[in-house]
């Protein structure tokens, strides 16, 4: 757990309250490049401890060793850091995703590479994965739009992996816009049921795999 220090100062000072964190803030401007950053990844540390429910903002800014004024300037409430942390966490998972994809591999092995990136990414923080789960829907509209541009971006990612030469001369691009919401939702759910019944994301990897290549698998062998 982080605690907070006194760093620059004289030996007989007092440590800092959130007043004279935000004054040192000010004066040196050493927060503001990474504020957000170190907020986000305040807020993280605190889901993965206490869980996002009984995470405050007090609890935030004192992982950040900042204040509650700096806090502010950045989010709005807590809701708003947790919406701006899972939306940090979706955009590193489709970098991920992609980087991990050889495009000249055979389209089948292009497949398994994305599937397991991805789980690799939702394995990595499984804590974070579980308050998508369970937390996400208790912020309602929020919830919905950010739902939508999540997927909406995992969409594009899928329909960019699939439209290479590899894929194109196999039969399995381009992929349509609704054979990706099948895929993704597929995906998603498994994910979902496999956490909160208290699996390992990686236990399912090889039928993830398996559905994801059936469910791509080239026009071309499709029979009447």
């Amino acid at each position: 757990m982080t605690t907070m220090t006194t760093t620059g100062g004289p030996a007989t000072a007092a440590a800092p309250g959130p007043a004279t964190a935000a004054a040192a803030e000010e004066a040196g401007g050493a927060f503001g490049r990474d504020g957000r950053q170190r907020l986000l990844d305040a807020l993280a540390a605190s889901i993965v401890q206490e869980g996002y429910r009984t995470t405050t903002v007090a609890d935030i800014v004192r992982r950040a060793r900042t204040s509650r004024r700096t806090f502010y300037e950045h989010f709005e409430s807590k809701e708003a850091c947790f919406i701006a942390l899972l939306t940090d966490a979706n955009a590193q998972t489709v970098r991920q995703v992609t980087a991990a994809v050889d495009p000249n591999a055979p389209w089948r092995k292009q497949v398994r590479q994305a599937v397991e990136a991805w789980i690799g990414c939702a394995e990595s923080e499984p804590a974070i994965t579980l308050s998508w789960i369970r937390d996400m829907p208790s912020l309602g509209a929020a919830a919905r739009s950010l739902q939508r541009e999540m997927m909406e971006a995992f969409i594009v990612m899928v329909q960019t992996l699939c439209d290479t030469g590899e894929l194109r001369a196999a039969g399995v691009g381009p992929v349509s816009r609704q054979l990706a919401v099948m895929l993704l939702g597929g995906l998603r759910e498994l994910a979902a049921t496999t956490v909160e019944d208290g699996g390992r994301i990686g236990d399912v990897t090889e039928e993830a795999v398996r559905a994801s290549i059936a469910l791509l698998g080239p026009r071309a062998e499709e029979t009447d």
